[in-house]
């Protein structure tokens, strides 16, 4: 007779083995693919998953179909043909097993991703109370991924679609909610929001490795990332937090707790750990564009931002494997103490490299929000203005909208005597007119001569375009700038609003020229 332990093992095994034959017979798919999805209109769209290697797979919807099968991995793939906007529609995915997906709309499709300004939830912007009120808006479809931090590429991650309402939209980014709801408000069609954001993480992080190892650019950031990787231990780090801790809770706790740390290993700012995370599900999903709030973590390294930024935005469109499409980051805003003589800056300096990506990559744009900032929080509050800012340039650029969209833009200088003259690039709206907000003298200009030292300037706007720069103290001026500052005292913008971008004539080395490793 059998010992019941056995017999009992034996099923054991048996089950598990014949639930795991079911697991990978059956047909899967990721968490893209879920009831009240949005579907990129007027574009083909990729639909994937997983089955039995070898297995034949249909997909249907609406009056197409199309079949697969899935190769030696088990993964399958078809591309849907273009669809108008509209819906809802339901989809069939139909092998060993079927799958139906409900409630799929055919819109827009937007990506939000960056760090914590983006990340940040309706709930705590200005007036979230009074927005959630009114969100409820079944045009409007909302996915969040959740932080993943791995130099092992994902295939997937838990999460699905929601329909906007007060429950779903409160934890939503605020940024991209408002984005999107501007953009159903005005196009109505139905909108697809892809909230992936994760608050502090560095852009490198957003990279795949392989490229940032390869590239000559990048050099001694990977050089310093592969040294730290080889004697980190997170163990050694959390045994020191412990005893801090324990120093502190014994004391008088009249000091902050210590901090815990962060596993730098799964964290925000390795590179490519976000990438493989929390990008790499989501390659070859249909999407219109992608919106970008990020920045604040790489200031110490502005410089090497130069490169490092539209080196991401290229790399993400090369896997992407959709064209050059949209991409639109919000310039760094005002924050620190304010700042109403000259100084040097690192975010002034990020603030720079951003606007001069605009000149080495198509089909990109920049929201300025040098009037937006907060002096003591790194949150500026007011959300729904970056992402209005932001809809602008989608509207104008991607949905043919006759609207002012663009800052006005530092053009060139000319040295006039004692003055320097100014030009703006204001683009052809008649609301590209400067002006000084508030008052008449446009405030943040200051100048300065060979020896290199600026000085505040007095400025004059002169003709729709350029403004006259000059100081008593600067008998011969070589250089100006305008906003050069962490949080700086500026007011000049256009008619419709849109203040002008920071800017400085010179390329004098920055405070962050040498800087190509970051500091943890």
């Amino acid at each position: 007779m059998l010992c019941p332990r056995f017999v009992f093992a034996l099923f054991a095994c048996l089950f598990a083995q014949f639930g795991t034959f079911t697991a990978r017979a059956d047909v899967t798919l990721p968490a893209l693919f879920s009831d009240h999805m949005v579907l990129q209109r007027d574009q083909e769209n990729r639909v994937w998953g997983w089955a039995e290697p070898g297995e034949d797979v249909v997909v249907s919807l609406a009056d197409q179909t199309h079949t697969s099968k899935a190769d030696e991995t088990g993964r399958w793939q078809v591309t849907l043909d273009e669809i108008p906007a509209g819906g809802p529609h339901e989809m069939k995915i139909a092998g060993k097993n079927t799958r139906t997906i409900s409630d799929i709309l055919v819109g827009e499709v937007w990506l939000c991703s960056g760090q914590s300004n983006m990340q940040w939830p309706v709930s705590a912007a200005y007036d979230g109370d009074l927005e959630n009120l009114v969100a409820d808006n079944p045009r409007i479809r909302l996915i969040t991924l959740p932080h993943v931090g791995t130099q092992e590429p994902q295939k997937d991650f838990k999460g699905q679609w929601q329909v906007a309402s007060p429950e779903s939209v409160k934890d939503f980014s605020a940024v991209g909610y408002y984005f999107g709801k501007q953009l159903a408000d005005t196009l109505d069609v139905p909108i697809g929001l892809i909230d992936n954001a994760w608050g502090g993480s560095a852009c490198e992080a957003w990279v795949k490795r392989d490229l940032l190892a390869n590239d000559e650019r990048f050099k001694k950031l990977h050089e310093y990332w592969t040294q730290f990787e080889s004697t980190y231990k997170y163990e050694d780090a959390l045994a020191k937090y412990e005893e801090q801790l324990k120093k502190w809770e014994a004391g008088d706790k009249k000091t902050p707790a210590p901090w815990r740390p962060e596993n730098e290993m799964t964290s925000r700012n390795r590179p490519a750990n976000l990438y493989n995370g929390m990008l790499h599900p989501l390659l070859g999903y249909g999407l219109r564009g992608a919106i970008w709030y990020q920045g604040e973590s790489n200031a110490g390294s502005a410089y090497q931002y130069r490169e490092l930024f539209p080196f991401m935005i290229q790399s993400w469109r090369d896997a992407w494997q959709i064209g050059d499409f949209p991409f639109y980051w919000v310039q760094l805003a005002d924050f620190m103490g304010e700042s109403p003589e000259p100084r040097e800056s690192g975010w002034a300096e990020l603030r720079e490299a951003q606007t001069m990506t605009l000149d080495k990559l198509p089909n990109v744009g920049q929201a300025v929000i040098i009037d937006l900032g907060e002096a003591t929080d790194i949150h500026p509050r007011n959300k729904r203005d970056v992402a209005l800012r932001l809809a602008r340039l989608a509207l104008a650029r991607d949905y043919g909208m006759n609207l002012p969209h663009e800052s006005p833009r530092y053009e060139a200088m000319k040295a006039a005597g004692k003055k320097i003259v100014v030009t703006f690039d204001v683009g052809e709206h008649a609301e590209g007119q400067l002006k000084a907000f508030d008052i008449r003298e446009p405030l943040g200009f200051t100048i300065a001569g060979e020896d290199r030292k600026f000085v505040p300037a007095q400025a004059k706007i002169v003709g729709r375009d350029q403004v006259e720069v000059w100081s008593d103290a600067v008998a011969n001026p070589v250089a100006v700038r305008y906003a050069w500052a962490d949080n700086p005292v500026c007011n000049l913008r256009n008619q419709a609003g849109l203040p002008a971008a920071p800017f400085r004539t010179d390329d004098w080395p920055g405070v962050t020229a040498t800087v190509e490793t970051p500091s943890l």
